[in-house]
């Protein structure tokens, strides 16, 4: 058979999927973010320096500048070019359209073109009932404050959401912030210029002294006011026409556009298109995810508290209270664990339990493992050899060698407090129980990565351990540290190597099969986690990778009846939601994050951050307090939040996308260092609470 300890080699795709997934929506989002709240375009004008040449200031309002120099023209005699800047507006575009041809009149919208790109249909119904168009860049800001390429972009990016929404390239420019021609003066001017250099027209707007019927070219917003003013300008009897600009005029507005200029503009119109979708769904999606957050965690100190209480409740000496003191055999599955083996045994046999069974089975370890093993040299340690074949088959070898109806299954790098055995087994004094979990602690805690998993034990692994309790929907029986009935384990099959994470498929078909499983906090174990983050990552895609196997494999709980369908429903669903659904989004929902910090209100955007982690440092202190450890761990926590948890986010996309791609991941094993015994003597249970 070949070695299920070997690494098979990682999938790739996630890398793909996050190199081209998440910069592409940054990007969006970005250009979303740039083009909404127009970052860098200047709102205001500054002053003029310099005024406009006489040429314009004394000319009419639509000017040019070629080789004969500067020219200038007004409209004729009862002729007004009605022109709209801005939009098209959703709400009023329509409107005004409707009122031009009820009146028979055409006008020249002069478009952001941020806009455009938003409301193509509205450009395209601009164009269809015969009115022109024009452009006011792209968002409105001041082109005479812009930078060089904040200047072309402003043009060139109005140029092609009009060739992506209507196929047509204008010549004619209304410049943001200016009226009448003599506003064209100073940085603005100078901007007119370079603007005119590039073929295109500008149009102002005459004084509010010129009167219709001498000709006019009239300046309106798309706004309530300026729909107002249309129709009363409309009725005015001194106009004998209403039309564009270009048409006024004799201009040729409009020159043609290749296919690739076309293209190019669909493609921004669909890039905005979809960055503003993108944008509304984040908001929906960061506020329901925020919303889940914060209930996930009181819920989490809701139900901590009611296991709290109920232990406070229960007193020794109820009929399904009485103390267990059967044999007990404990498996200790292990491949090439000499770094820690002798310290796991020597704290089993230290125990103060009476009757102990402990077999330990070596899975074709390549080290002294066996050796140390059998070099105890107690009468209660039986070791077992068996060809390399996975922690499942070594379990099941172990289970067959087995002389009591108590099992108990431990890691070998974990290392057991003396009183652990006696409590983990009391719960199993109700016949009801078929497993307990025992409260896990990291034991070697030395550097920040470690200090890391510690807060995440206690923060979330135990404290999701009491509620699942509560809840009547526990998980997983964590490998380092669980008591099983033998008949239960035969019962469902025995282990099974159908997933990653035997211990928790283990768990969930024990529901299946009719059985309850508790969390006895007080049966302490000290594991030892990785340090490093090669480690860290291998050990917790394998522990993720089985767990969406289990989750699948079953997920017929969810329908089921009884016990079965109540941790279905209860359990596998908050697994999906919440080690699933959520840190799926996690990577999206902080590129979000860092959109409302650079274009929304970043103080709003930072309250909501640290309001978010001063919950989360709450509960993690109420989680703390309970486990009886010090609170002065919570110093790591913001820490944890900016760097571990984007770690974990990207292990289930790896995870997900392996699973997707049909990947077989096999047993990968952590690098031991016999650390698990460091904080033995250290810090201990909450105190109050009578063992069961």
């Amino acid at each position: 058979m070949k070695a299920r300890h070997k690494q098979s080699r990682d999938p790739r795709a996630h890398w793909l999927l996050l190199i081209l997934v998440l910069p592409a929506m940054f990007a969006a989002l970005l250009f979303e973010g740039w083009t909404t709240h127009e970052v860098d375009a200047a709102t205001t004008r500054s002053a003029c320096t310099s005024p406009a040449p006489d040429a314009v200031a004394g000319g009419g309002p639509v000017v040019g500048i070629n080789g004969n120099g500067i020219q200038t023209a007004s409209m004729p005699a009862r002729t007004v070019a009605l022109t709209f800047d801005g939009g098209p507006d959703p709400v009023w575009t329509p409107r005004l359209l409707d009122l031009l041809r009820q009146n028979r009149a055409r006008a020249t919208f002069f478009l952001f073109g941020s806009q455009a790109a938003r409301h193509p249909d509205l450009v395209r119904r601009i164009r269809a009932e015969g009115h022109e168009i024009g452009s006011n860049t792209y968002t409105g800001g001041a082109l005479g404050e812009a930078s060089s390429v904040r200047f072309s972009a402003e043009l060139d990016l109005t140029q092609a959401a009009l060739a992506g929404t209507t196929g047509i390239r204008t010549n004619l420019l209304r410049m943001p912030r200016t009226t009448s021609p003599d506003t064209l003066c100073g940085r603005e001017w100078t901007a007119a210029r370079r603007a005119a250099a590039q073929g295109y027209v500008l149009v102002a707007a005459d004084k509010g002294s010129r009167k219709p019927a001498q000709g006019l070219v009239r300046q309106f917003s798309q706004t309530e006011a300026a729909y107002r003013e249309t129709e009363k300008l409309l009725k005015n009897p001194g106009v004998d026409r209403f039309t564009t600009v270009s048409a006024g005029l004799r201009l040729t507005p409009y020159e043609p556009v290749s296919a690739v200029e076309r293209w190019r503009g669909t493609a921004l119109v669909w890039a905005t298109t979809l960055g503003r979708a993108f944008s509304n769904a984040m908001t929906w999606t960061l506020g329901i995810a925020g919303a889940l957050g914060v209930l996930r965690m009181a819920a989490l100190v809701f139900f901590a508290r009611a296991h709290v209480r109920r232990l406070e409740r229960s007193r020794p000496g109820a009929p399904w209270l009485r103390e267990v003191t059967e044999p007990v055999s404990v498996l200790v599955p292990a491949y090439n664990e000499e770094a820690g083996i002798e310290s796991t045994i020597r704290s089993l046999l230290a125990s103060d339990y009476p009757q102990l069974q402990i077999i330990v089975i070596d899975d074709g370890s390549t080290d002294r493992t066996a050796e140390l093993a059998e070099g105890v040299g107690d009468p209660r340690v039986l070791v077992v050899r068996q060809p390399n074949a996975g922690k499942a088959a070594a379990l099941n070898t172990g289970l067959a060698h087995t002389s009591h109806d108590i099992v108990i299954m431990v890691d070998a790098d974990t290392v057991f407090e003396p009183d652990a055995i006696h409590h983990l087994v009391q719960p199993l004094a109700h016949p009801a129980v078929g497993a307990v979990s025992g409260n896990t602690k990291v034991g070697n805690r030395r550097g920040l990565l470690a200090k890391w998993q510690h807060l995440e034990y206690c923060f979330g692994f135990n404290l999701d351990r009491r509620m699942f309790e509560v809840l009547e929907c526990m998980t997983t029986v964590p490998g380092a540290i669980g008591a099983f009935r033998r008949d239960a384990i035969l019962g469902v099959g025995g282990v099974s190597d159908d997933t990653l994470a035997e211990d928790t498929d283990l768990t969930m078909a024990l529901w299946r099969a009719g059985w309850r499983v508790l969390y006895e906090e007080s049966a302490i174990a000290w594991t030892e986690v990785p340090t490093s983050l090669r480690q860290l990552w291998r050990q917790r895609y394998r522990w993720c990778f089985g767990t969406i196997q289990s989750m699948w494999k079953h997920r017929g709980a969810v329908l089921e009846m009884g016990v079965a369908g109540r941790f279905g429903r209860r359990g596998l669903t908050y697994l999906a939601l919440n080690q699933v659904a959520l840190p799926l989004l996690g990577p999206v929902i902080d590129v979000f994050a860092l959109y409302g910090v650079l274009f929304l209100d970043p103080l709003s955007s930072a309250g909501v951050w640290f309001g978010f982690m001063a919950i989360q440092l709450l509960c993690a202190g109420y989680a703390l307090k309970l486990d009886g450890e010090r609170v002065r761990t919570l110093w790591w926590m913001p820490f944890q939040l900016v760097v571990y948890r984007q770690l974990m986010y990207l292990v289930v996309i790896q995870s997900v996308v392996a699973l997707l791609l049909g990947s077989r991941l096999k047993w990968q094993r952590m690098k031991r260092s016999g650390t698990a015994a460091e904080q033995i003597e250290g810090p201990s249970p909450y105190k109050s609470v009578p063992t069961r």
